[in-house]
C-alpha cells in the first residue's frame, strides 16, 4: 500500500492534494488578474456617471415660457405651460392622436396620451419635460411654432402639440418623456 492509499482511507489530505489545491488558487488568480482590465474597462467613464442625472432650476420660468437643458448629450425640452395650452391639451381625443401612448418613462409603458399622463402630475399639469429630439429622424423642433402652438420640426415638417403629442407630418411617435422629479419648487431633477 502506497502513502497515498493509506491517507484517503483515514481522510487526511496529502501532499499532493494541497499542491492540487495550490495549483488551482494559483490559476485562478491569474485568471482573474488577465481578465479584470477587461472588465473594468466595460465600466462607465466618470463623464458618463456625471450625466446619470442632473438639476435644473426652473424658477425663472413665468406661465408661457420654456428652456432647453442638455441631459445624456439630448435636448430636453422644460415648458411651462399657461391655462389656455393646458386647456387645449386636454381637449384633444386620444382618438384624433397619431401616437395613443403616452412615452413617459415615470408611468406604465401602454399608458394612454392623455394631457395629464405626459404632465408633472395632479397640481403640476402645467411643467412639461420632453427628449427634444423629433422621433422621425432627431432633429430638433423648434418651440412654440407650428399649428397646435407645440413644436414644430422644420426638417421635414413633424407638428407636436403643446403636450410633446405627433399630431402632423412623418413623426411615428409623441416626444419621449425621460424620468423626472421635483426637488423642490424650484429644482427639477432629470435621470
Amino acid at each position: 500500500m502506497s502513502e497515498h492509499d493509506i491517507n484517503s482511507e483515514t481522510g487526511e489530505p496529502t501532499r499532493r492534494d494541497f499542491l492540487y489545491l495550490t495549483a488551482g488558487m494559483a490559476g485562478a488568480v491569474g485568471a482573474v488578474s488577465v481578465a479584470w482590465p477587461f472588465i473594468d474597462q466595460m465600466r462607465p467613464d466618470a463623464s458618463t456617471l456625471a450625466l446619470a442625472s442632473i438639476e435644473v432650476d426652473i424658477s425663472s420660468l413665468t406661465a408661457g415660457s420654456s428652456l432647453t437643458a442638455k441631459w445624456r448629450g439630448k435636448p430636453i425640452f422644460i415648458r411651462n405651460r399657461t391655462e389656455k395650452e393646458i386647456a387645449e391639451a386636454k381637449a384633444a381625443a386620444i382618438t384624433d392622436l397619431k401616437d395613443p401612448i403616452a412615452r413617459n418613462a415615470n408611468l406604465p409603458p401602454e399608458e394612454p396620451a392623455t394631457d395629464i399622463a405626459r404632465t408633472a402630475g395632479e397640481g403640476k399639469e402645467n411643467w412639461i419635460v420632453m427628449i427634444g429630439s423629433c422621433t422621425h429622424l432627431g432633429c430638433v423642433p423648434l418651440g412654440t411654432s407650428g399649428e397646435y402652438g407645440g413644436w414644430f420640426c422644420p426638417c421635414h415638417g413633424s407638428v407636436y402639440d403643446t403636450a410633446g403629442r405627433i399630431r402632423k407630418g412623418p413623426a411615428p411617435q409623441n416626444l419621449a418623456i425621460p424620468q423626472f422629479s421635483f426637488t423642490s419648487d424650484k429644482v427639477i431633477k432629470i435621470g
